[in-house]
């Protein structure tokens, strides 16, 4: 090798050799700082807009007792991509659900293919005010496997007042036990469900399931 490669080549050693010191005096001067705890605590937002810690939901008799199905009927319009309610409507990505609240778990719903997961976890059961909130709250903690892809319904109220509406769409069952004193469920102003009749006579225009693989909420059973 010629003078000038030698020389390139131990510029270019020496180079490495500084970086190198460098990065050795650094961790020796600046030493890293460790928490004491690791990970931090999960808050929510608290209905005020302040933060706070995550409560767990209250009994279904007690989130039933105050649940709201008009605000529910709203909360269903999500679902209204995936699912109809109106008596006799077709089947859509997922089942019509008239008359759902106190029927068997992925049966019935003219013949709509539910999936192997969901049948073999409603096995034996029906859609009471339990069943509905543990699937509203997660379907595939519910009945891992299912088709439905919708992630859950984070808050209780949202859940009741969903489940309240459902149940006045062709079921209306008795609601479950509420704490003594708790107010009563408001339904008074439940609206009609699409392809009703209104009170003028005259029918609501009808869902239909529209799209595929939403994550918008939906209410039961795929």
């Amino acid at each position: 090798m010629d003078n000038r490669t030698n020389t390139i080549a131990g510029w270019v050693l020496g180079s490495c050799m500084v970086a190198v010191a460098a990065g050795i005096a650094g961790h020796m001067i600046v030493q890293p700082i460790k928490a004491e705890k690791a990970g931090y605590p999960i808050e929510v937002a608290a209905e005020d807009g302040a933060a706070g810690p995550a409560v767990p939901d209250k009994p279904i008799g007690e989130m039933m007792a105050v649940a709201d199905a008009s605000h529910g009927a709203e909360v269903f319009k999500k679902c209204s991509a995936c699912h109809t309610i109106a008596q006799g409507g077709a089947n859509g990505i997922g089942p019509n659900l008239w008359a759902t609240v106190g029927e068997g778990i992925a049966q019935g719903k003219a013949g709509y293919a539910f999936s192997a997961a969901l049948t073999t976890a409603g096995a034996g059961k029906k859609w009471d005010f339990e069943q509905l909130n543990a699937w509203l709250t997660s379907p595939r903690t519910y009945a891992n496997g299912t088709k439905m892809t919708f992630a859950g319904l984070a808050s209780g109220k949202d859940r009741a007042d969903v489940i309240l509406y459902l149940n006045a769409q062709g079921s209306n069952l008795p609601l479950p036990a509420a704490p003594a004193g708790a107010p009563a469920a408001t339904d008074a102003k439940v609206p009609p469900a699409a392809g009703a009749a209104d009170p003028g006579g005259k029918a609501s225009e009808p869902t239909t399931g529209i799209g595929s693989n939403t994550t918008a909420p939906a209410a039961a059973g795929k």
